[in-house]
């Protein structure tokens, strides 16, 4: 006889994300593939809406993805703080400015770690 509890938990695993872990994941595709890229060709630490969409359009046609999947991911990080919007500009927080001079490949669990730090 199958155990029913089993069977439960793995059609809910099939099953799709939560709320939660799909706002993470659009955050993290969102700030890994389409801003931080952005801000590293920028070379400055903003960036305007206009840049923003040809680099979003870019990459959405590149991936065979729809803009309307990462859509919420730009708000999403300015609810985070990782993200500011001063009237057309969006700019990086602060304590990320050091990985733009060196270029460094900053993904979005240690921009977490970084923002949240206590110093």
């Amino acid at each position: 006889m199958s155990n029913p509890s089993i069977e439960f938990a793995a059609k809910r695993r099939v099953e799709t994300k939560g709320k939660h872990a799909s706002s993470t994941e659009n955050r993290r595709l969102v700030w890994e593939k389409i801003v931080w890229p952005l801000i590293l060709d920028v070379n400055r630490s903003y960036f305007n809406l206009r840049e923003y969409h040809a680099k979003r359009d870019q990459f959405c046609n590149t991936s065979n993805i729809r803009s309307s999947k990462v859509a919420g991911g730009l708000v999403s990080l300015l609810v985070k703080g990782i993200l500011v919007k001063q009237r057309n500009i969006y700019s990086i927080h602060y304590r990320l400015i050091p990985y733009m001079r060196k270029r460094v490949t900053l993904d979005y669990g240690l921009v977490l770690r970084e923002i949240n730090a206590k110093r």
